[in-house]
């Protein structure tokens, strides 16, 4: 029986790699054994990137709700305080996007906050 060198699944594997490593700079694009771990490497930042996302966009709301209450005379560790004793259930996002598009909305709960904490 013959041996198959260069066959079709060699061939779509090294093509699949070369197609992931698209736009890549120098030989990490074109070259298959530099792509191999290019890809590699990419894949795998990527996943950790995706879990980062969520503290990342915590960290923004949390930085953003900081802002917005300083205008209105509390921080925002006192804020979230009197939400708690309060017994208020929303999440940082939608307080975050409350403060940003509904000011008035944002106000009142900082006013419950206030009240629960004796402010």
């Amino acid at each position: 029986m013959s041996r198959a060198i260069d066959g079709s699944k060699r061939k779509d594997h090294r093509k699949k790699i070369l197609k992931l490593a698209k736009g890549f700079r120098g030989r990490r694009g074109t070259n298959f054994k530099a792509a191999k771990d290019a890809v590699t490497q990419a894949l795998s930042d990527s996943y950790v990137g995706r879990r980062d996302k969520k503290g990342n966009m915590r960290s923004l709301w949390i930085a953003r709700l900081n802002a917005a209450c300083r205008e209105e005379g509390i921080t925002y560790s006192r804020f979230i305080e009197g939400l708690n004793k309060a017994n208020v259930k929303i999440n940082r996002k939608a307080l975050s996007n409350m403060a940003i598009e509904d000011r008035a909305a944002f106000k009142e709960v900082v006013a419950v906050a206030k009240k629960a904490i004796g402010a």
